[in-house]
């Protein structure tokens, strides 16, 4: 029973850590456009390189 006095101090200090990290997160705007960046993750932006031309021997 002794450690309960470290575990239950401990359990409301993270998360009283995990509330301060995700309100923090909401006020810095991580959360506004959820559809941008999924749409982002599977757009094909880049465009392939261009083949080197052949060269024939003769």
């Amino acid at each position: 029973m002794e450690v309960m006095v470290i575990l239950v101090p401990l359990a409301l200090a993270l998360g009283l850590l995990g509330l301060i990290g995700f309100l923090w997160s909401l006020k810095s705007g991580q959360y506004e456009d959820l559809d941008g960046a999924a749409w982002r993750a599977i757009a094909d932006d880049e465009q392939p390189p261009n083949p080197a031309p052949v060269q024939h021997e003769r």
